[in-house]
């Protein structure tokens, strides 16, 4: 039964995407992007210097409607120095979903602060509001307008909602309760691009949101990330620190902070313009792919492809398959089977909470990112599944 199951899966997939090998998401590239970038070989700027990294921040602040763009070198550099801005110190407790990637929670270690995990949903895959609330309830106090965990007598200064697969987790709600226990939002929108809420751009939502144009998302720099806010202050503390502290000077190095190069190459921008001018298209292509395999999984009664919410635009970066709680057992059947057939799947992420450098970290109850973890399953989602048909 369960190997008939795991076939008929297969054969969905495959009527889906066709025949050949499958990566889980490429990028795809055209003449724009060979042209861009060999502009900016010829004029020797490939570094921090150049036009092309002012034109992409611009493409991003007309894309999100954000006041300020920042491009960074990686995503999880834009949270950590967005934090940085933020003030966020050493023994201050952020609360972080344990169902992320592990760069989000890297980036709250890499500032002393500490990882406070928390529940999510199968709603949205996004943090679980009132599992949250119950839970801040019992375990904090406010004190000179901050929250304060009672257990350890630190602060709670954050919180770091995700946008898990492009899809936007419980904002409105997460910003309820982020005045409500005196918290800082940093917004991991690094799936997001090209997501909204009610019109509004993921990531412009708190006090900083951060992308990532990594090579497996739906636009890409080769590697790469952009810190959005509508803070003036913020954008101007983050713009100094990414570019070495360094003020300004014809030709002196000064320095007024410690400072990092996280600053995005003119190269890394070039094609990030290219691939930003194409994202309606990417966006066309993918929505077509989540209607493509929401028909074909009608099927089958054992398992559903994740739609948006009410409200909601996504961008479906990743398109994902939600086993029934009576077949989850076949998820490591299913993504061994299809990988011997060249079609390559992935799970969802092991909880951050089970890894090895977090383990004994403060989490509350689990269970409902558990279930997530256990039942969830990405499938071939690359735009030029579509746009190439």
């Amino acid at each position: 039964m369960q190997n008939n199951s795991v076939k008929s899966i297969y054969t969905l997939i495959k009527k889906t995407i066709g025949n050949g090998s499958h990566k889980l998401h490429e990028p795809l590239f055209s003449s724009k992007e060979i042209k861009y970038t060999n502009e900016t070989i010829k004029k020797n700027f490939v570094s921090s210097a150049g036009i092309y990294g002012e034109k992409f921040e611009n493409e991003i602040k007309k894309l999100t409607k954000a006041k300020h763009a920042i491009a960074v070198i990686n995503g999880t550099q834009g949270l950590y120095i967005s934090m940085r801005a933020l003030g966020i110190k050493k023994d201050q407790e952020i609360l972080v979903p344990a169902l992320t990637f592990v760069g989000t929670v890297n980036a709250i270690s890499y500032t002393g602060a500490e990882p406070h995990f928390v529940d999510s949903n199968i709603k949205d895959f996004g943090i679980d509001c009132k599992k949250l609330e119950i839970y801040l309830k019992r375990i904090s106090k406010i004190k000179n307008n901050k929250c304060i965990n009672k257990k350890t007598g630190r602060v709670i200064s954050g919180i770091m909602p995700v946008h898990i697969f492009g899809h936007a987790c419980d904002i409105e709600n997460i910003i309820k309760l982020s005045l409500k226990f005196k918290l800082k939002i940093i917004e991991d929108a690094a799936e997001a691009v090209g997501s909204f809420y009610k019109k509004k751009h993921l990531g412009t939502f708190g006090d900083i949101g951060c992308f990532s144009f990594n090579g497996n998302k739906i636009i890409t720099t080769g590697g790469g990330g952009a810190v959005v806010t509508n803070n003036n202050y913020l954008a101007k503390k983050i713009k100094h620190l990414a570019n070495t502290a360094k003020v300004k000077h014809k030709w002196e190095y000064i320095h007024d902070d410690i400072g990092f190069n996280f600053k995005m190459p003119s190269l890394n921008a070039a094609l990030g313009l290219a691939q930003i001018k194409k994202i309606d298209i990417f966006l066309k292509a993918k929505r077509k792919l989540f209607y493509k395999y929401s028909k074909n999984f009608k099927q089958f009664d054992g398992a559903s492809i994740f739609k948006e919410g009410e409200n909601l635009k996504s961008n479906y970066w990743l398109q994902t398959l939600i086993l029934e709680k009576k077949y989850k057992y076949l998820k490591n059947q299913l993504i061994n089977y299809c990988y011997k057939k060249k079609i390559f799947l992935r799970p969802t992420w092991k909880l951050i909470s089970n890894l090895k450098p977090y383990k004994k970290k403060q989490k509350m109850d689990l269970s409902g990112a558990k279930d997530i973890a256990d039942r969830t399953i990405n499938l071939p989602s690359s735009q030029s599944l579509l746009i190439n048909r």
